[in-house]
């Protein structure tokens, strides 16, 4: 078997059984971040009939507050599909996951393709393919025997710890308020436990899907018209218990909930 396969067959076995990921054997292991994204994309293409049609993309990473936690000083990305994303005010089940958390994030959705040009996408070019804004948790799950040991290009094959989304109401670009003055606050149970700014995300959040369209352009990939980009969290990621309540709340953007029954 090739090896790509075989190590994204190991790594789909593990996300949909619910079993810790533990380190993939020397021989079939990412020994870096570019064999991580090849192996990314075989188990996409693996766990397709489960998780639905990839929708857009997360970035982890795009934040001071992360990058410290996760040891990781750079932007990572990973798939969002179909099946993982929910609308605000859904009850999902605690159990359903390995160690569920949620983040605080600026969700973008394109009006437009961000196809290559030959130019490198920044944060001004990338804005006009913008159609809305939506305030958004990501669903993260620590599905691993020891995130800190396993090592970043793992990490990415498994989608960084990507476990889907959930999305309050669009803000439409032209009603947005300016993205560096969004102040988020996570709060569980009704009681605040972080907040953050845009600016917290690479500078500003468009900077980030600068960082995803140049990402996908090397490897001859593109943005598409309807997708959703989740930008990156603006507190460190908050780890649940069965019954919390999730409410993220974004000046001038919304706010978004959720519950882990």
């Amino acid at each position: 078997m090739d090896k790509t396969l075989e190590a994204a067959k190991a790594v789909a076995s593990a996300r949909r059984d619910l079993a810790p990921l533990r380190p993939l054997d020397p021989d079939i292991a990412p020994r870096d971040e570019d064999e991580g994204y090849r192996i990314q994309e075989a188990v996409h293409a693996v766990l397709a009939a489960g998780v639905g049609p990839l929708v857009g993309y997360k970035i982890g990473c795009t934040s001071a507050v992360m990058q410290d936690y996760l040891g990781i000083p750079h932007p990572c990305g990973g798939g969002v599909f179909a099946r993982g994303v929910h609308a605000s005010g859904v009850n999902l089940r605690h159990r359903e996951y390995i160690r569920v958390g949620v983040e605080c994030e600026i969700a973008v959705r394109l009006a437009r393709d961000l196809s290559a040009t030959g130019t490198a996408f920044t944060a001004d070019t990338v804005a006009g393919a913008i159609d809305a804004y939506h305030p958004a948790i990501e669903i993260v799950d620590d599905r691993y025997a020891d995130w800190r040991t396993i090592g970043a290009p793992t990490l990415v094959a498994d989608d960084f710890f990507a476990a889907g989304c959930v999305l309050g109401k669009p803000v439409p670009r032209a009603a947005a308020p300016d993205l560096l003055d969004v102040v988020g606050v996570a709060v569980i149970n009704g009681v605040e436990v972080g907040r953050g700014t845009g600016a917290d995300v690479l500078g500003h959040p468009h900077a980030a899907l600068a960082w995803l369209a140049n990402h996908l352009a090397a490897s001859r990939k593109s943005l598409r018209a309807g997708q959703i980009v989740l930008t990156g969290s603006l507190v460190q990621t908050i780890w649940l218990s069965a019954g919390d309540k999730v409410v993220m709340e974004m000046s001038g953007l919304g706010s978004v909930a959720a519950g882990f029954a």
